[in-house]
């Protein structure tokens, strides 16, 4: 039997609800009892009828309760391996509130170091936040999160002169001295308005077209750290804290590629020393 391919399930999950939010979002806000429908199919879509165990103090994600600004909220994630397994093979995102749900699918490789990731998302809606780990066995496990918020995803993006020359333009955040065999937290900074296609121009009454990261690969040495599938649920000028375990000198490398399938590429040459 033909068993479909995870980008397929995640292009039909978001097709489906995209497709019904986009129409209601023009028409009239979401009632909770929408939202609470969302869960059931996003799950039914990625993972069948898997059973998801509740994780515990397995997985951590940190969520404020209410938005300071919902085109703006700050969202870290943290996986604690349990004694003799190594890191998820993969972390999901979703949150049930947004018109595309499935946020982000982080695929975790051979490079990367403690299973912590950072980044700030757009919140549309009061919602469930939800991180659900993949291990290599197959096996699931949930933590959720409530926040309050609104209009996250149909708030516009700012405006800057210029912005188009810089599109994909990309910067590292890294520390002064890097240890070989130690996790090292780094930070990638992506230039890109990452437009939802739900936000009105106030003066021609028009909807923007979507333009948003969507697939996002750090490799370090030739191996990955992780791949990313993201949508417009990330904030406008993406922002991804992540860690990578180096053991050689290598470059540390990122590349992007956007919904116009335009593709971004920086790195950075890496030297570990030790302490």
């Amino acid at each position: 039997m033909h068993v479909p391919s995870m980008t397929l399930l995640l292009t039909i999950a978001r097709t489906v609800i995209l497709a019904g939010a986009l129409c209601a979002v023009h028409a009239l806000p979401a009632t909770a009892a929408d939202s609470e429908d969302v869960w059931p199919r996003v799950r039914a879509g990625l993972f069948g009828d898997r059973p998801i165990a509740d994780a515990g103090f397995a997985l951590a994600l940190a969520v404020p309760k209410r938005a300071e600004d919902a085109a703006v909220v700050p969202i870290a994630i943290h996986a604690f391996p349990a004694e003799g397994r190594g890191a998820p093979r993969k972390l999901y995102l979703i949150i049930d509130g947004n018109p595309s749900p499935v946020s982000a699918v982080f695929e975790l490789g051979e490079a990367v170091g403690r299973a912590e990731i950072a980044t700030r998302v757009r919140v549309e809606d009061n919602s469930t936040v939800r991180l659900i780990a993949e291990e290599a066995d197959g096996s699931l496990s949930m933590t959720t999160r409530t926040i309050k918020a609104s209009g996250g995803c149909s708030a516009p993006a700012n405006k800057r002169e210029g912005d188009a020359n810089l599109l994909g333009q990309m910067r590292w955040l890294l520390p002064e001295s890097v240890v070989p065999g130690e996790s090292t937290l780094v930070t990638l900074l992506i230039r890109h308005p990452n437009r939802s296609g739900l936000a009105m121009d106030q003066l021609t009454r028009l909807y923007e077209p979507p333009h948003f990261v969507r697939q996002v690969k750090i490799t370090y040495a030739g191996q990955t750290v992780l791949s990313a599938d993201v949508d417009f649920s990330i904030s406008e000028n993406p922002a991804f804290r992540f860690a990578f375990k180096p053991s050689v000198a290598g470059a540390l490398a990122a590349e992007v590629i956007d919904s116009n399938d335009l593709v971004f590429e920086s790195s950075v040459d890496i030297r570990p020393t030790q302490p």
